[in-house]
């Protein structure tokens, strides 16, 4: 019996030990559990989301991201108030806005549609290519005949702010979707005209913009100026008509007045030069992050041998206009006479994130013939010329007379 007393004992006592351990390991076990569950990546705490993954690339800390997000989501006054998927898309444009490149933004849902309406033809506005440049909005070129041009804006003019809202850190999108609106209705633009220090405040009423798309003016001494006021779908065909038109007046010299044309497509600029070089002539290349190149060549047109060709261009001339008149000159076709150019030579591709929002994303780069970088800053003339304001209150031209000069002096 005393045997048995003292083995029932030592049972209680190895079933105390027993239960002691579990205990003890299961208490360890819990506050483990709780303690990595405190320490597991951020991006494993967020609810209510899908399709959570941050990617594989082992320099980039998504953990910041996911921190900002979950203490916002759980401290922010009016949480419960919160659009996620609004936060996503914020999140996305503040991703564009990181690369420092005005032509690369992202598009909401309604902006994509807005984007996809405004490509499609005519729209209402006031009529006027805008961009950013050097931090600030920028009028690229007003469209001849536009609300904008008859109100006096000018390429180069800062605009500061959009019926009383402020443009910095505006993208060109969000700027152009306060500027755009309906026929008759009025927006006020506070502008800082180029080379003045006046600020001015201006109404300009909106209407349905149609754009130009050249004109010729027979000048004496056989001279021709052939005016090309944009790079659209139709311009190709009219400047071949145009260039009948030189022929049939029987002039010897050229002039192809860009100035203020913002560009277009990238084909008819090439068509256009193709009248003028031989065929494969290099007339841009398309430059991409790898290294890589897409070269557009001349059709091979080349009906105009040894003619003396001036290009004008000043701050309006962009894109496809730069294209055209880079070619020319590197090839040694054309002077150019006026201002430096504007400086938009890149390439942007819209990319759908979702079915319903997009990534307009800047691709490559335009290098001229010579390897000059369009986008870097822009073409700078041979002949300098300005246009200053007491020009412009006499009705004087004088890039016009100095494109004149030369065109007569050719080869001289």
């Amino acid at each position: 019996m005393k045997i048995l007393s003292v083995y029932k004992k030592i049972n209680r006592k190895k079933a105390a030990l027993y239960a002691g351990c579990f205990f003890a390991v299961l208490a360890i076990f819990i506050g483990g559990t709780f303690f990595g569950y405190s320490q597991r990546p951020q991006v494993e705490r967020v609810f209510g989301l899908s399709n959570k993954e941050t990617g594989k690339e082992a320099d980039v800390d998504f953990s910041p991201f996911w921190t900002a997000w979950n203490t916002i989501a759980s401290k922010y006054v009016s949480k419960n108030d919160l659009n996620k998927q609004k936060m996503v898309w914020g999140a996305i444009e503040g991703l564009a806005k990181s690369l420092g490149d005005p032509h690369s933004v992202f598009f909401p849902p309604q902006e994509t549609k807005e984007f996809q309406d405004n490509i499609r033809g005519d729209f209402d506005g006031v009529g006027m290519e805008i961009g950013v440049k050097g931090g600030a909005l920028t009028v690229i070129a007003p469209i001849k005949d536009s609300p904008a041009f008859k109100a006096g804006i000018k390429a180069g003019d800062r605009i500061l702010k959009i019926d009383g809202q402020i443009s910095v850190e505006m993208t060109t999108e969000e700027a152009v979707r306060l500027i755009r609106g309906k026929k008759g209705t009025v927006v006020k633009l506070t502008i800082a005209h180029k080379d003045e220090d006046e600020v001015k405040e201006i109404s300009i009423t909106r209407d349905t913009i149609k754009i130009p798309i050249s004109d010729t003016e027979q000048k004496a001494d056989g001279v021709f100026v052939i005016k090309l006021y944009s790079f659209g779908g139709n311009s190709a065909n009219m400047f071949r008509d145009n260039l009948q038109k030189f022929i049939n007046s029987g002039s010897s010299k050229l002039i192809i007045d860009l100035r203020g044309n913002p560009g277009g497509y990238l084909e008819s600029a090439v068509e256009a030069s193709s009248w003028f070089l031989p065929a494969d002539k290099v007339v841009v290349k398309e430059k991409f992050s790898d290294g890589s190149e897409d070269l557009f060549r001349s059709k091979g047109y080349n009906v105009f041998k040894k003619l003396p060709m001036v290009i004008l261009v000043n701050e309006g001339s962009a894109s496809a206009s730069e294209i055209m008149a880079g070619a020319l000159r590197d090839h040694g076709i054309a002077k150019l006479v006026g201002t430096k150019t504007y400086g938009k030579g890149s390439v942007q591709e819209l990319f759908l994130v979702t079915s319903q929002t997009s990534l307009k994303l800047t691709i490559a780069k335009w290098l001229t013939p010579n390897d000059k970088s369009i986008s870097d800053n822009g073409l700078e003339p041979d002949y300098k010329v300005e246009i200053t304001k007491k020009d412009l209150e006499a009705g004087k031209d004088p890039q016009m007379e100095k494109a004149l000069e030369v065109v007569k002096n050719w080869g001289k």
